[in-house]
């Protein structure tokens, strides 16, 4: 299987490392890319300012609560853009409120996932993304 590359858009430094950590657990081989804000996250995947040549993620890992723009305002602009809508877009987020998730699907999230609070519990959660969205379903190319 070729290398999964992953845009985590986070900005809580022990959620990263977490995130990263989970990933080398699983099988699958993946290159993560980590920003720390709205805007970072829509130059990378426009390919702007110091993100010339940002590679294309496969799946994006965004949380709600970042600086500058927030997560519903990034999906926004993924799902409305033509060359980007196809890439899955999961909402990882300690955000549990009816109102985020229903904005959230509103703005075409392929899925919603609060992150547990545990550290076991995270890599777990992490461990059956990685299962259901690399080795259950096919992604678009």
């Amino acid at each position: 299987m070729e290398r999964v590359h992953i845009l985590l858009v986070e900005d809580n430094e022990g959620d990263i490392l977490l995130t990263k950590e989970a990933f080398e657990e699983s099988k699958i081989v993946v290159d993560i890319s980590v920003v720390k804000n709205g805007a970072e996250a829509l130059d990378f995947l426009f390919q702007r300012e110091s993100f010339l040549e940002a590679r294309r993620p496969d799946l994006i890992l965004l949380d709600i609560n970042i600086p500058k723009y927030d997560g519903h305002f990034v999906l926004k602009q993924i799902k409305g853009d033509k060359s980007l809508k196809k890439i899955p877009v999961i909402i990882l987020t300690t955000s549990s409120n009816n109102k985020d998730i229903n904005l959230a699907f509103e703005n075409h999230t392929n899925s919603y996932v609060s992150k547990p609070i545990d550290m076991n519990d995270f890599i777990k959660a992490i461990l059956k993304i990685q299962e259901f969205w690399f080795q259950l379903s096919k992604l678009p190319k």
